[in-house]
Order: structure tokens, then C-alpha cells, then sequence
């Protein structure tokens, strides 16, 4: 990978083939893509204009603006509107002359290689590991402890606080109530939730991801709690609450 920077934005090559698909058609496919990160969190990807279907894409008439990226042309893509900006050779943002970037939820499936990848592109940077460990811990939760283990599974991922992922024989479950909420991740799948009691404080404050992708599948089944919400001992000693996007 070959990182180039213009102001905020970052920009690398990948040696992945990169595939979007609408209504079962592939209307990209390409081993050029580009990753653009936009927001620091995550990057987006970007296609060269020859790797993409252009009569799956139509005009729609209007310009978007970004201060970094400069004025994109809108198009619909298979009667979906807006769902991408074509740049072209007067992008401020070189890297991204000639390239197409598609909105990730205005399409059916994504795929890196032959994996489909769900919520966004795969950060290169960011990496999950998944840990046994022996050390107590113990959530409260407004002063009752809901679970207490000495076998966490502990998940670390690339800047984020470690979760603590517990078995759920030893949650109190009867103090859990099944939630709507889904969540999905790209690194580790579909997660569902439960709240605990029935204060508004205490909503989806627990996940589990029933059956995670393959490289997070040792966390599959457990449970796991917002530290940023909770009371979390740690062989004892009370943590200090996380401070990140999900306080």
C-alpha cells in the first residue's frame, strides 16, 4: 500500500478485487480500488470509472461539494437515487480523478474477494484479537452485579477499549430483557441485544454475536457490556469508564 494524504483525507491502494452488486448485477468490479478515508474511522472505497457498469448509472442533474474532495457529479445507480458521485479530472484530490464512489447502504452486497462485507470497507489498520483469560470480572449495573466470571474471553480491536466477553452462565440473565436492536460489524457479523431492567439507562447495554464472522468465532455466544455505561471490576479494582464513540 502506497498512503498518500491532502489535508484530512487519506488515500491507499488495495490489492483486493472489490465487487458491488444491485438487484443481483455486479455494476463494479475492479482490482484497482481505492481506499478513502473520509472520516477517520473507517475508509470508504473508490472505483475507477472503466471498472464500472456506466449504464447502470444515470445523471441525476445535481453536484454534491465536499471542502476536501471538491464537487462530485450525483447519479442514480439502477433507479436508486443519489446512490453515487462520478469525480472528474477537476477533483482537487488527485488520486481520485476518474473514480466512482457508491453509497454503501444504497446497495444489495459488497465483497472483498469472494467474502461479502457488511456496514463498511475493512479498515487495513484495524486488527481483532480475541484472548482467554483467567482474571475476574465482575459488571454492576446501578449497584447489582448482573455477571461475575473467572473465564472472560477479552476483545481487543484497534481503537477501542477491550471488552470483556463473558459466558452467559455466568450472566444473570433473568435480569436481561430480549432488545430489537441488530448491529452488524464487519469484522465480527450480527450482533443482538438485551437490556437490563426497565429504566432507559439500562437499554441495550448488553450484545452477543450468536454467530460471528471467522476470524472473531471465539466470542461466539458470549456476552458483553457497554463499560462505558457500566460498572466493570477487574480482579477487583473498579475501571475507569471508556471514553469513546459509544459513551
Amino acid at each position: 500500500m502506497e498512503p498518500t494524504k491532502r489535508g484530512r483525507v487519506r488515500v491507499e491502494t488495495t490489492a483486493k478485487r472489490v465487487r458491488v452488486y444491485v438487484e443481483g448485477r455486479a455494476v463494479a468490479d475492479t482490482t484497482r480500488a481505492l481506499l478513502v478515508w473520509e472520516v477517520p474511522y473507517y475508509p470508504t472505497y473508490y472505483f475507477p470509472a472503466d471498472d464500472v457498469r456506466v449504464e447502470e448509472l444515470k445523471a441525476a442533474g445535481e453536484t454534491r461539494h465536499s471542502p476536501s474532495r471538491g464537487d462530485a457529479v450525483v447519479h442514480d445507480v439502477a433507479g436508486r437515487p443519489g446512490a453515487a458521485l462520478v469525480y472528474g479530472d477537476d477533483a482537487p484530490l488527485e488520486e481520485i480523478r476518474g473514480h466512482v464512489r457508491f453509497d454503501w447502504n444504497a446497495m444489495d452486497n459488497w465483497f472483498e474477494e469472494d467474502e461479502e462485507v457488511f456496514v463498511h470497507a475493512r479498515d487495513p489498520y484495524t486488527r481483532v484479537d480475541v484472548l482467554a483469560s483467567s482474571r475476574h470480572v465482575r459488571v454492576e449495573v446501578n449497584g447489582v452485579t448482573v455477571a461475575d466470571s473467572r473465564s472472560p474471553r477479552i476483545l481487543f480491536e484497534t481503537g477501542l477499549p477491550p471488552r470483556y466477553y463473558l459466558p452467559k452462565t455466568d450472566v444473570r440473565l433473568d435480569l436481561l430483557r430480549p432488545s430489537e436492536t441488530v448491529t452488524h460489524c464487519p469484522y465480527k457479523g450480527r450482533a443482538v441485544y438485551w437490556s437490563v431492567g426497565e429504566d432507559e439507562s439500562g437499554r441495550d447495554l448488553v450484545w452477543s454475536y450468536p454467530t460471528p464472522l471467522p476470524e472473531s468465532q471465539k466470542i461466539g455466544g458470549l456476552v458483553a457490556f457497554y463499560d462505558e455505561k457500566v460498572d466493570v471490576y477487574v480482579d477487583g479494582v473498579l475501571q475507569d469508564r471508556p471514553k469513546s464513540k459509544f459513551a
